[in-house]
């Protein structure tokens, strides 16, 4: 096993994933997520889950009649996604992979998701690896939906949630925002693990780069996940309505992609 899939195994054997999509701002990240996916994926496909942990998109997209095969780099989470389905209505197959060499044939998807993958790749040239393999997998006319942590998530972040900052915490942020490489030099995995981070032009030519045609990204948060009182705003269903609109409403700007903490850019295989 190579560094950073040993650094990624690592981190989310002992972090809790399954669990982080249903919580806090994150919540605001899945459903802004499938609302985005169901625009663009075909319908009844079958889709390539690369990074799909638990199963948290896997078993919601299983659900909407689409055929998922599951692949993630974590025995962990394999093994508690292949329990999931074993007791859900809704079925996914599962297999331990690197988004770097898919266990998967050529032509084999009509869409491959990499939520995750991309900002777990800290190099460029793992990154295009993973792309490539992910075009490998593709048949023509094929849809790629990737993930990435926006540049800027890091200083937002810290200037929301944590005003008086340690210095570690403010060098790690600072680090972050001039190269995009995040590095957790404190030892606490609230703080999360080796990443990085892509402005949204960066990503787009990422795709492009690696032959899928009319890349575009989007904004997946929005603004809304830096408010103070996201949760009660959250658990009330105006409140919820408010920053989901918001979200959808500046999605595509320009001018504030960057204020998301996390960006999709969606791309096609072209014939």
């Amino acid at each position: 096993m190579n560094a950073p899939i040993r650094e990624i195994v690592e981190y989310y054997t002992g972090f809790a994933e399954e669990n982080r999509l249903s919580t806090g701002s994150a919540q605001l990240e899945f459903e802004r997520t499938k609302e985005l996916l169901v625009r663009v994926l075909p319908s009844r496909a079958q889709i390539v889950d690369v990074g799909g942990g638990a199963g948290a998109y896997a078993f919601w997209l299983s659900s909407l009649g689409h055929r998922v095969h599951l692949v993630d780099a974590t025995p962990r989470l394999a093994k508690e996604a292949a329990s999931r389905s074993t007791t859900s209505a809704h079925k996914v197959t599962i297999t331990i992979g690197d988004a770097r060499q898919l266990p998967v044939a050529d032509n084999a998807a009509d869409a491959i998701l990499l939520l995750g993958p991309l900002y777990h790749l800290t190099e460029d040239a793992e990154r295009a690896v993973a792309l490539l393999e992910a075009r490998r997998v593709l048949r023509p006319g094929g849809v790629i939906a990737a993930a990435g942590i926006c540049r800027y998530a890091a200083l937002l972040d810290g200037l929301m949630f944590h005003p008086a900052l340690h210095e570690r915490l403010a060098a790690m942020r600072r680090s972050s925002l001039t190269d995009g490489q995040y590095r957790n030099t404190t030892g606490d995995s609230r703080y999360f693990t080796s990443s990085y981070f892509h402005r949204p032009e960066d990503l787009a030519n990422e795709l492009a780069a690696a032959g899928f045609t009319g890349a575009r990204v989007l904004g997946i948060e929005g603004p809304g996940w830096l408010l103070a009182d996201f949760d009660a705003r959250w658990a009330d269903a105006a409140g919820r309505a408010d920053i989901l609109d918001m979200a959808r409403s500046l999605e595509a700007e320009p001018s504030i992609l960057g204020v998301s903490a996390h960006l999709l850019a969606i791309g096609i295989k072209s014939n």
